[in-house]
């Protein structure tokens, strides 16, 4: 929902250290992958209950998620690129829930179930529809390598709400359920987008 604002702001922030980066000789795709180790080191921080270390480490992995964006954009952009972009941040954000269901099967394990089936949903509406769409832009995210539809539950909503589990681990059930259901309604809006946007064109 929020993602078209901040990414004119994230782009600001860091054009200059990627600008710094691009200098040492440091390529966008190495970002990617660093951002996505860190990314599941925080999941398994979660997992031994380490949930101040595991903020840490996430925030390191959405600091490598904006930097190789910055990066891409000053080197130029690859199919690689945008490639791995989008299927490690999915990668990641499966890890966190499941983070959560190992610190605490008994108590976790059903919400993290029904967060990561909300998961799958939002995430197969939105391939499926890049998928289909290829070659168009979104207008509110012309730098991105694909068709980029939102919704309710988009990256930032998403790491707000890995960062709000890992301040308040107790709440986790909670939070799971109330995001599942928001990722429900997404995924509701986007299957009618598809419906509406590709109707009247079979041949």
């Amino acid at each position: 929902m929020f993602d078209a604002s901040l990414q004119p702001l994230l782009a600001r922030a860091f054009a200059q250290p990627a600008a710094w980066l691009a200098t040492l000789g440091v390529r966008a795709d190495a970002v990617t992958l660093t951002g996505l180790g860190f990314g599941f080191a925080a999941a398994v921080a979660v997992g031994f209950r380490a949930y101040a270390a595991a903020l840490a480490l996430l925030l390191v992995n959405r600091i490598a998620d904006g930097l190789d964006g910055a990066l891409a954009r000053r080197l130029g952009p690859t199919r690689r690129g945008a490639f791995l972009d989008i299927a490690l941040d999915f990668a990641f954000y499966a890890a966190m829930p499941l983070g959560f269901a190992f610190a605490h099967p008994e108590r976790n394990a059903l919400a993290a179930a029904t967060l990561l089936a909300a998961f799958v949903a939002t995430g197969t509406s939105f391939l499926a529809f890049a998928a289909v769409a290829a070659g168009r832009r979104a207008p509110a995210f012309p730098h991105k390598g694909l068709y980029y539809l939102g919704g309710l539950t988009e990256g930032a909503e998403t790491i707000a709400l890995f960062v709000a589990m890992c301040l308040w681990p107790a709440a986790f059930p909670a939070l799971a359920f109330v995001f599942a259901a928001l990722c429900a309604v997404t995924t509701l809006m986007r299957w009618r987008w598809g419906w509406l946007a590709f109707s009247g064109e079979e041949p």
